[in-house]
């Protein structure tokens, strides 16, 4: 191994802050490593698929997916419809697609609520540390306690349905996890010696963590981030399946699947395709979060 990927080694492990010389080196070596994990590279291809339907859906998408026509109800695929109709005359391709925004806003959005504030919660609290700390976690461990579907019903049963109030539950049942993936970070970090070095030249503490700390936990940090989005796909589509989701017109995959259950014998094309769909998002994003894993933590490239 060269001088060049020792040092790229030796970023990626938290032994010493990274500076902005070194970003463009460890990107890269994250990217040979990718290359070598064919269902990781596959599963982030699927996923920027997805991304990009999230994205370009509506003008993609073959037809209007609000368009009823009592002539194909129930149709089963072919070229029109490849995955055929629901009970409406409308097609099931086109609001897949179109589903997949609201999927991706809902989600992606209370997870990124949950990681911002799930970052701050774990940097502050193990940077303090002592009684704090533990007043915190503990807190953190009683919400962590309650299952996240039941949870989940009883915030939204309380505040209402709405796309706002389902991003502002899937921030709240998942910033306990991502704030304990953090606070162990800083507790590994914050005694390593470009840590000390920072104390000793006299940097403030938001210094400290926000330019030494914070940086070198950003690999785990993206990790979970991939795996709490996985989690919140099923979440929103369990919600969605309940009436409590995204609510009609606008498409939503947990929906179509509950309306799917009544034909389920005599059209169960209008079931399978979404399901099929939830699986293929959530089975490419816990292969991301993997490949992520095995490349950005610290002795990835050895595995």
């Amino acid at each position: 191994m060269t001088d060049s990927i020792v040092a790229e080694e030796e970023a990626l492990s938290g032994f010493r802050a990274q500076t902005p010389m070194d970003r463009p080196k460890t990107w890269r070596l994250y990217w040979r490593r990718l290359k070598k994990r064919p269902a990781a590279l596959v599963g982030s291809i699927i996923f920027c698929v997805f991304l990009f339907l999230a994205v370009f859906g509506p003008w993609v998408a073959p037809s209007d997916y609000q368009a009823q026509n009592v002539k194909v109800r129930l149709d089963a695929p072919s070229l029109a419809h490849p995955f055929g109709a629901d009970q409406f005359g409308r097609d099931i391709f086109s609001r897949i697609i179109v589903g997949t925004r609201n999927i991706f806003l809902i989600g992606g959005f209370g997870t990124l609520v949950a990681v911002i504030i799930g970052t701050a919660i774990g940097l502050a609290s193990g940077y303090v540390g002592g009684a704090s700390d533990e007043v915190v976690m503990r807190l953190l461990d009683v919400l962590l306690s309650f299952p996240s579907l039941l949870l989940a019903l009883v915030l939204l049963s309380t505040v209402g349905p709405s796309n706002l109030n389902i991003v502002f539950v899937v921030a709240i049942l998942y910033i306990p996890m991502v704030a304990r993936v953090v606070r162990s970070m800083v507790l590994d970090l914050k005694n390593k010696e470009f840590v000390e070095a920072a104390r000793v030249r006299g940097e403030r503490r938001s210094y400290i963590l926000f330019r030494e700390i914070l940086p070198n936990s950003l690999p785990p940090l993206l990790v979970e981030a991939s795996m709490r989005f996985s989690y919140s796909i099923f979440l929103v589509a369990s919600l969605g399946f309940l009436g409590l989701g995204v609510q009609p017109p606008s498409p939503d995959w947990g929906l179509q699947i509950n309306e799917a259950r009544t034909f389920l014998q005599i059209a169960p094309w209008t079931l399978l395709f979404p399901a099929c769909t939830i699986a293929l998002l959530v089975v490419s994003t816990n292969l991301m979060s993997d490949g992520l894993r095995q490349v950005m933590l610290p002795g990835g490239g050895r595995n």
